[in-house]
């Protein structure tokens, strides 16, 4: 049996190898087994902690402001370059000192940038952050290295802080303009509004790979994806099985719980703090980007969920639609338009950025979700979104054209972040 880490560097040599213009020849599946340990692990979990604690605290609010995924990419991107300052073993994505400092403490760049990052970000919970820093930096030996690695850490930090200063996440929203027009989301306050304004960090614009229209609502394409879901989504459906419901039961964790708990895992299937640095980088800079531009599509098409457009049918034009004014979906529906699917795109961006990174779509990792409590094993890089891509249908939440809509957007992302950023140093 070939262990994380083996796997994990197995990966990495093969990716290195292959051409970011190329595409990927099938290398040996790899297996990842969250087992190992390392400073970025160790700094992931503590801001993790933070964004999730902050969305507990008050549900809405956390929603309107959502900017945990830019957050933990920032942290995540401030310990890539702290490294990478060090050990230039990957192309740096914004911080690039002149001076090559190999000798510094790898381990106290990493905690420094953390720790920079984070009080930054969250400043009530400095003393916090402060106490974590005191105790990680005790168990590194006193030496130049070590001091030397803290200004490295710094620095990187000061550097993202500053790029990130004015990226739109502040922003103030006007009020949202409801309409009673036939397709159009119907709901007050819908949360993330800021997102399309936040500026990428890999793309050009949110709008880069914004997905075409969906379908009419007086199509045949609309109405038999209206009908899907009416039979497979609702509160009273009857046609449901109780494993695609515990499947879309799966899939309803909330989002900052969710995806920091289950990314964390990466962290942990090496024990390279720099191969860490990198994937952990790579996954949030990645999911920011395309959650942006999915939301960014969202409020451009500005279209109604299943609970409105299965409510008021009558209204479309559409003679193969029935309306069913009790009609409730099964699960709660996000308080933001449906066209594309968030959910979807988001665990379909991080297998195409897996595939992407380890050259082969045979790529076995391991997802949980505390709504069920359970977790699950997915053999291939794509099997995570084609289980989203119908849970959210089975959920209530979605139509088939938007969950397809995700998919091909969030793949389209990751196969542009990992053609951009994160790359080996040309020899």
């Amino acid at each position: 049996m070939r262990t994380a880490l083996s796997c994990f560097l197995a990966g990495i040599i093969y990716a290195v190898a292959v051409s970011a213009d190329a595409q990927p020849a099938q290398a040996a599946r790899i297996v990842l087994v969250a087992d190992q340990s390392n400073a970025i692990v160790h700094w992931h979990d503590i801001g993790a902690a933070t964004v999730t604690a902050k969305a507990q605290a008050t549900a809405t609010e956390a929603e309107k402001y959502a900017a945990f995924p830019a957050d933990m990419a920032t942290l995540h991107l401030a310990m890539y370059d702290a490294a990478m300052a060090i050990d230039r073993r990957y192309r740096p994505f914004l911080f690039n000192p002149a001076d090559q400092n190999g000798a510094a403490s790898l381990d106290a760049a990493v905690g420094s940038a953390a720790y920079e990052v984070l009080r930054a970000l969250f400043p009530s919970r400095a003393g916090e952050y402060q106490q974590a820093y005191e105790r990680f930096m005790a168990a590194l030996p006193e030496s130049a290295a070590k001091k030397q690695g803290i200004a490295l850490g710094a620095a990187a930090a000061a550097a993202h802080l500053k790029g990130r200063t004015t990226d739109g996440r502040a922003t103030a929203m006007p009020a949202y303009a409801a309409t009673e027009t036939a397709g159009r989301f119907r709901g007050e306050n819908p949360i993330n509004r800021h997102w399309p304004g936040i500026r990428p960090f890999t793309l050009q614009a949110m709008g880069q790979f914004r997905p075409p229209p969906p379908p009419a609502l007086d199509s045949a394409h609309y109405a038999a994806d209206f009908n899907e879901v009416k039979e497979l989504g609702g509160m009273r459906s009857t046609r449901r099985t109780a494993e695609q419901l515990d499947t879309a039961r799966f899939h309803s964790e909330p989002p900052a719980p969710y995806f920091t708990r289950n990314f964390g895992r990466f962290a942990r299937t090496t024990a390279d703090p720099v191969e860490a640095a990198r994937l952990m980088a790579a996954i949030y800079v990645n999911y920011t980007d395309a959650i942006g531009a999915c939301l960014e599509a969202k409020y451009h098409y500005d279209t109604w969920r299943p609970q409105s457009a299965i409510t008021l049918a009558e209204s479309d034009g559409n003679p193969a639609t029935i309306a069913d004014a009790a009609w409730t979906p099964v699960l709660p529906t996000p308080n933001y338009p449906e066209y594309p699917a968030a959910h979807t795109c988001s665990v379909a961006t991080l297998g195409e950025l897996l595939r992407q990174y380890f050259g082969t779509d045979q790529v076995t990792f391991t997802w949980d979700s505390k709504v069920t409590g359970t977790a699950r094993t997915y053999t291939d890089t794509g099997a995570l979104a084609e289980e989203s891509r119908v849970a959210r249908i089975h959920g209530g939440m979605h139509f088939r054209f938007a969950t397809t809509a995700g998919v091909e957007q969030g793949r389209k992302v990751a196969a542009w972040t990992m053609k951009h950023a994160f790359m080996p140093q040309p020899k």
